[in-house]
């Protein structure tokens, strides 16, 4: 009987289970009951163990490397351990091992229980997987390391032993798999990591990979790929491939840590590379250029030209009642911005020209100044293209476009405050021609207009001064000086980037810098670490500069802003003048005494708006004169969102640091020159006292 249990714990069939592992009912009532529950127990196990075989014969046929990887590993385990532990116990019954037969003449069969018991628990694990792999006719790498990843987290360590040496084999396949992306950029035929277009399928990656490595992949992948696909000049050195293979070989990716150090590392060796190789100074110089021009606005022409096209996109859409026509659809938008680019397209640059467009922000653009330009929130679009890519990411994008909604805003608000006084001063010349030196109407009236015409007057003065004395720092203190020093550092780094290399080997083999070499040389020659670096300062330095890095200030010039386009609006509602024509009804009061209703009624709205708008300029003042002993001014680019993980802290702790306080300063005294010429004849600073109208110019003298 025990050569009978022997054969059956091996795999063999045995008439004393006829049918799975339920005991022959004509040998049942012979037995003891312990027997027969040691017997029960054993073919439990028996049937098991022919049950994971007989899956692994059929799973071995099948298409996916991961699963016969999978299988095989399993076949190996049972192989090395249960089958040997069948054969070991044989052989302890040959040689009548006195640990197991008992007296030379018998064996327990509680004994044979008690040596198999241990594969209790793992059997029924590896039962109920194959039932699982089974289930499902396709299996990705992805969910199947999650499973077994998962399934190996278990308090029987057995279980928890044998699932991660099967995780161990799946991921072993699969990282094969990403060294052939990551080091030679090649795809598998069956089961690839990524598309064609090396865009990572989703369900090939385990989740216990990092978001931060999944970009890093991807941007490697499809730089090696793209070299290889145009058949570059000079490709990827094969020492550094080498080298690339042998640290995937030492890491699997449920060591999270440790494979996102490794992938971190390959990024920055092959960014550098292809820095000294691919991406040169000029196409920087030409991306920083463009992207000044369009999101800084430092082409005048075409910020006032995409104002223009905007504002009669808007009167020509939103005025019409015909159904459809009376919405504004995005290849509107994009045709609106197309316009004005068309004539700058030699200043401009017209490969980039092609990548941007305007579209409905929604929850692109968290700029509190997105809706300034449309009335709806707007943002401007960049599609970044390889190898621009190298040194711009969504983090650096998302500061250009907040940048853009804030000075595309204001600059629309300074256009439309300038056309409110030339509104008011063609209808006072109009109306100069039948009053005379005065305003028209009976006495009472008279003196009221008056004041109400200067109070108007009074409020677009203050309006076009504050918004040219802080376009004016914008523009000129801010992007300007920041832009110039740009250039200035990239033209002296550049050049030093260029004899540096020109002064190397042609085939460079030691491109690939350690974590600690790249950061010491980042001063001496221009690479992607130093390029990262001062590009992170310069978008720092504008972002604090035009004071969006200050949520109290944001929100006051916000509520500035619709303060005056709320007054500019009421004007144009009112024909173009604060004063309401003398034959207009209400005009004059019916009895030839008094005030007209609609002068009272005018009067009410301008003053209401003169005494917020002075509120709001004496809150801005006061935050800005504030900010200045606060630490208010913080890094406006969040560098944990960097896709160039690891990297962004230790760069700018290393190379950035040292500029830091010098940046500091300079952002402390532009806001210093700022507040100089918003209080430069001392009203700000002294608030009035008892609601007086006084208006903030009122003490210059008149031109």
């Amino acid at each position: 009987m025990i050569a009978e249990i022997l054969l059956l714990l091996a795999g063999h069939s045995s008439s004393l289970f006829p049918a799975n592992h339920t005991l022959n009912k004509d040998i049942s009532p012979l037995l003891h009951p312990g027997e027969k529950q040691c017997l029960e127990s054993l073919g439990l196990i028996a049937y098991r163990y022919r049950k994971v075989k007989t899956s692994c014969s059929r799973l071995q046929r099948s298409p996916s490397r991961y699963i016969c990887a999978l299988v095989a590993s399993l076949s190996q385990i049972l192989k090395q351990e249960y089958e040997a532990l069948v054969v070991e116990t044989e052989a302890k019954v040959l040689k009548r091992d006195p640990l197991l037969v008992a007296n030379a003449a018998f064996v327990p069969l509680s004994s044979v229980r008690a040596i198999f018991s241990a594969w209790d628990a793992p059997l029924a694990a590896l039962s109920t997987l194959m039932d699982e792999l089974e289930s499902d006719k396709e299996w990705k790498a992805g969910p199947l390391i999650d499973m077994l990843l998962s399934r190996s987290k278990t308090g029987v360590h057995r279980v928890a032993e044998i699932f991660a040496q099967l995780s161990i084999a799946v991921q072993s396949v699969w990282r094969s798999h990403l060294t052939a992306l990551l080091v030679h950029g090649s795809l598998a035929e069956s089961e690839p990591l990524a598309t064609k277009d090396y865009t990572l399928i989703e369900s090939s990656f385990p989740s216990c990979i990092s978001p931060q490595s999944l970009e890093l992949i991807a941007y490697v992948g499809r730089a090696i790929g793209t070299i290889k696909a145009v058949k570059w000049q000079k490709q990827l050195p094969r020492t550094l491939a080498t080298e690339h293979t042998l640290m995937l070989e030492r890491v699997l990716p449920d060591d999270q840590h440790a494979f996102d150090t490794v992938v971190s590392q390959i990024r920055i060796n092959v960014g550098e590379w292809l820095w000294m190789n691919i991406l040169t100074k000029k196409d920087i110089d030409e991306a920083v250029d463009s992207l000044g021009n369009y999101f800084l606005l430092r082409n005048g022409e075409f910020a006032l030209s995409l104002i223009r096209e905007i504002e009669r996109l808007k009167i020509s859409r939103l005025t019409n009642r015909t159904g459809s026509a009376s919405m504004i659809r995005e290849q509107d938008l994009n045709l609106a911005l197309f316009r004005p680019l068309r004539p700058l397209l030699p200043t401009l640059g017209k490969p980039l020209t092609q990548s941007i467009s305007l579209a409905n922000a929604g929850a692109l653009d968290p700029s509190l100044f997105n809706s300034q330009l449309l009335g709806t929130p707007l943002a401007l679009l960049y599609a970044i293209e390889w190898p621009l890519d190298l040194f711009l990411g969504r983090t650096e994008l998302s500061a250009y476009g907040t940048l853009f909604s804030f000075l595309s805003g204001l600059r629309k608000t300074h256009t439309r405050v300038h056309g409110c006084w030339s509104s008011l001063s063609n209808a006072q010349r109009a109306r100069r021609r039948w009053t005379g030196l005065g305003e028209g109407g009976t006495s009472e009236d008279q003196e009221m207009r008056k004041k109400l015409l200067r109070r108007g007057w009074g409020i677009v003065r203050d309006m076009g001064w504050f918004l040219d004395t802080l376009l004016g720092y914008v523009m000129m203190d801010v992007v300007d000086v920041e832009f110039q020093k740009l250039k200035a550092v990239l033209s002296k780094e550049g050049a030093s980037a260029e004899q540096s290399a020109s002064r190397s080997d042609p085939a460079p083999t030691n491109q690939a810098p350690a974590s600690s070499s790249t950061v010491q040389k980042a001063n001496s020659a221009l690479d992607f670490t130093s390029l990262r670096a001062i590009h992170s300062n310069y978008l720092d330095r504008l972002l604090n500069g035009c004071l969006l890095t200050n949520p109290g200030l944001t929100s006051v010039l916000q509520s500035i802003l619709e303060t005056c386009e709320h007054f500019v609006a009421q004007v144009e509602r009112w024909g173009g003048d604060v004063l309401p024509a003398l034959l207009f009804e209400g005009s004059l009061r019916s009895g030839g005494g008094g005030v007209g209703a609609m002068v009272k009624e005018r009067w009410g709205v301008v003053a209401e708006i003169d005494e917020t708008l002075r509120h709001l300029l004496e809150s801005f003042y006061e935050q800005l004169n504030g900010s200045i002993s606060q630490q208010a001014f913080s890094s406006g680019v969040d560098t944990s969102k960097s896709v160039f993980l690891g990297v962004s802290v230790a760069n700018r702790s290393t190379v950035n640091m040292s500029r830091i306080d010098k940046n500091m300063e300079d952002s402390r005294r532009h806001v210093e020159r700022l507040l100089l010429r918003l209080d430069f004849n001392g009203v700000l600073s002294q608030p009035r006292k008892g609601g007086s109208s006084e208006q903030i110019l009122s003490g210059l003298p008149s031109t």
